[in-house]
């Protein structure tokens, strides 16, 4: 199975990525990932979805939203990040954004004249610390050893996150010919394409009349017009069971006139240390 995941080599996704395949390959965006596997480049590809202090990753949502993709299966992996660097001086510290503001509180309280630098990943951050003695990069305290002809970074200090607690959820999307009905939890996108008073009172009606748990619930702009949105939900349900089809299809019901539910499929979780 190929499977592809955020790079470069060392990521968290990449940690993630290897819960479902040994070999992984990278690509810089979550939307590129969603189009290659979309496109049938890949069987399978890992994207981040949620971090319990950030929330939601927006460019997941979306991605999911404008494929014809499916949902295969959860990694749920602790976030360890640490300060990596050549020296104990540096001017730069970089990283992933959700990395740098998981990691807001120590940084004020420990560099706060240090510049901030957003990269694509916690790995890319890395490697700016690598080349750049006056770079400090964020990541997994693992990612200090360096490759063959790569030299070895100083781990500064350890769990540097505000909260010890920090966790990302991945999904595992694959080809919407790969959706299952099998799992205990399924993702629903749903777009109403209108908006009156207690519409969305009525989308969670669906799942409330049938003893139905949301876990999640995110609102995101459907792109055509202001003020127009679509809706991703996280149910603790299959989609095998009876209750969670009937969820559905009153979903359907309700916004068959202009608009679309598009369901992802159900899936188990698996942690990943």
């Amino acid at each position: 199975m190929n499977v592809v995941t955020l790079g470069p080599a060392g990521t968290y996704s990449h940690r993630a990525a290897r819960a479902v395949a040994d070999e992984v390959s990278f690509r810089e965006s979550v939307t590129a990932i969603v189009a290659a596997v979309d496109e049938g480049e890949f069987d399978r590809g890992v994207v981040p979805i949620e971090n319990s202090i950030e929330g939601s990753v927006t460019e997941s949502l979306d991605a999911l939203a404008d494929r014809e993709v499916a949902v295969v299966q959860e990694v749920v992996t602790p976030i360890r990040h640490a300060l990596l660097a050549q020296a104990e001086e540096f001017d730069v510290v970089a990283s992933h954004a959700q990395a740098l503001a998981q990691c807001r509180s120590y940084l004020e309280a420990n560099y706060p004249e240090v510049t901030q630098e957003a990269v694509a990943s916690t790995a890319r951050g890395v490697e700016r610390a690598r080349e750049d003695s006056r770079v400090a990069g964020i990541g997994h305290p693992d990612n200090a050893t360096g490759g063959e002809g790569e030299p070895d970074l100083r781990v500064l200090a350890e769990d540097i996150q505000d909260r010890s607690s920090n966790a990302t959820r991945f999904l595992v999307v694959a080809p919407e010919a790969a959706r299952s009905d099998a799992g205990g939890k399924t993702t629903i996108v749903v777009y109403p394409n209108a908006n009156y008073p207690g519409l969305l009172l009525e989308m969670l009606e669906a799942f409330a009349d049938r003893d139905v748990n949301l876990s999640r619930i995110e609102s995101r702009p459907s792109g055509d017009r202001l003020g127009d949105y679509l809706f991703h939900f996280d149910v603790e349900a299959g989609l095998y069971e009876s209750r969670t089809q009937e969820a559905v299809e009153g979903l359907r019901d309700l916004v068959a006139a202009d608009g679309w539910v598009r369901v992802l499929g159900s899936y188990d979780t698996q942690h990943v240390v």
